[in-house]
């Protein structure tokens, strides 16, 4: 006899599970299918186990770089990296029990195991031998089941020489030599988190610039500070293959047309992910996919089939956490039939952990000018801040992007101290079409970090008082 269900999500990561709160919250009665821990990728493997390794890093950096400045002495100074990686574990782990709580607090049925759909209200879950231990009926169900790491074939991924970033969380130690392989947000915050405890890192970036979403600027002046860390940075590089030879990895790439040879004990592969569609019974129901990715309607999340809808990682980019979480959110109340504004992805703030921090939301300068707008644009540097320089975090600046006929905000970019807390003012302010007045005019406390966007917005207009 199967288990009824008003909804189920199939998935426990930050999409899923908190879909079934709101689920639970909206008087469903809600069960998540998860053949792992609950918090997905992210809570066990990805956003909160790295940062808290790049804490550690952080705090090894400005001990060992910067005591001096603020008249401390360090001696003797060193770390014991296998606690450093335990530390991050238990972290993930305290975490992942708090989303246990919260399945119990509301409710919500959690049941073990891997989900593979009947129909357009069935689920028949089974164990890891894959023997069928329970059978789901429900009226809705919301698939969140994620995304992986990209796999090339150039670069067979071992997962002890040529490693993903679950293996990069978890090494008994650091490598002296690590080759970085992709310069977006995990790529960068490993090649930092490698090099400040002593490995010779290169990354190898196939595009123009590291972190090639971000705004140029941005982008060019993170690549000037990893420089100035010892880091090897090829941009325009393709990674033709990658060979492990006894105890070394061999990467050879190539650029304009002449190829070199590249050795190191690690490999990690960042190029990316791509979504978890396989083996769950969406070809055999009848759910479109196209490219690694569920195809819905991004209003609703519906997918083509009656009352199955899929959030999330697996329905393509932007792969985000929080973008998976408020999509849950909008689609459970979209179900249960309030009117609620559909997500503005053109609104969704990324960050990098690395340090400097990079933060941005919206539009960048080339693609506001590729959209017609004529631009005004406000810039202000940390150096001319008070509070980055009592901090002693000076390097990056805040840059922001309004159109020139009316003041709209058009985007934001940030690098440097605290960059990935700063950016929620910019998105409240996004949010609420904000003007550069509207930024400009508000009375920002003294000395803080965040009256560099005040300046910025300012600077826009020639009205910045402090450059």
């Amino acid at each position: 006899m199967a288990k009824k269900f008003d909804l189920v999500v199939l998935g426990g990561g930050p999409g899923g599970y908190v879909a079934a709160i709101r689920a639970a919250q909206l008087g469903y009665k809600t069960a998540v299918v998860e053949k792992d821990k609950m918090g997905g990728i992210c809570l066990n493997w990805g956003c909160i186990p790295t940062k808290s390794l790049l804490r550690n890093a952080e705090l090894y950096d400005i001990m060992k770089n910067q005591a001096g400045d603020f008249g401390l002495k360090v001696e003797g100074l060193s770390f014991d990296f296998k606690k450093i990686i335990k530390r991050s574990r238990d972290v993930s782990t305290k975490i992942t029990r708090g989303v246990d709580f919260l399945m119990k607090k509301n409710n919500i049925e959690v049941i073990k195991g891997f989900g593979k759909l009947t129909s357009k209200t069935g689920i028949d879950v089974f164990d890891k031998d894959e023997k069928k231990i329970e059978s789901v009926e429900a009226g809705k169900i919301i698939i969140s089941t994620g995304a992986r790491p990209r796999m090339l074939d150039s670069i067979p991924v071992d997962r002890k020489n040529i490693i993903t970033s679950t293996e990069a969380m978890i090494l008994d130690e650091v490598p002296k030599e690590m080759v970085v392989i992709g310069a977006g947000a995990i790529g960068v915050e490993f090649a930092y988190f490698y090099s400040t405890f002593g490995s010779k890192v290169t990354i190898i970036e196939m595009l123009d610039n590291v972190v090639p979403v971000e705004d140029k600027e941005v982008s060019d002046t993170l690549a000037k500070s990893f420089k100035k860390r010892g880091i090897e940075i090829h941009t325009n590089t393709k990674v033709e293959k990658a060979e492990v030879k006894g105890n070394k990895v061999i990467v050879t790439i190539s650029k304009d047309g002449e190829s070199k040879e590249i050795k190191a004990d690690k490999v990690l592969n960042a190029i990316g992910v791509v979504g978890n569609i396989e083996g769950f019974g969406l070809e055999e129901i009848g759910v479109k996919t196209e490219k690694g990715k569920i195809i819905v309607d991004k209003s609703t999340y519906k997918t083509n089939v009656e009352n199955i809808y899929a959030i999330g990682d697996v329905i393509g980019p932007p792969w985000l956490a929080h973008v998976a979480s408020h999509e849950g959110i909008i689609c459970v109340e979209k179900i249960k039939g309030h009117k609620v504004p559909d997500l503005d992805y053109n609104s969704v703030p990324g960050c990098t952990y690395c340090q400097p921090q990079v933060a941005s939301i919206g539009l960048t300068e080339e693609k506001a000018k590729e959209a017609g707008y004529e631009l005004k644009i406000g810039k202000f540097p940390f150096t001319a801040s008070g509070k980055a320089s009592a901090a002693g975090e000076k390097e990056g600046f805040v840059k922001i992007i309004f159109d020139a006929k009316y003041g709209e905000l058009l985007g934001a970019h940030i690098i440097g101290m605290e960059a990935t807390e700063l950016i929620a003012e910019i998105g409240i302010a996004k949010t609420m079409e904000a003007t550069f007045e509207s930024i400009a005019k508000t009375v920002h406390a003294h000395p803080t970090l965040s009256e560099a966007i005040m300046e910025a917005a300012a600077n826009a207009y020639g009205e910045s008082i402090h450059i």
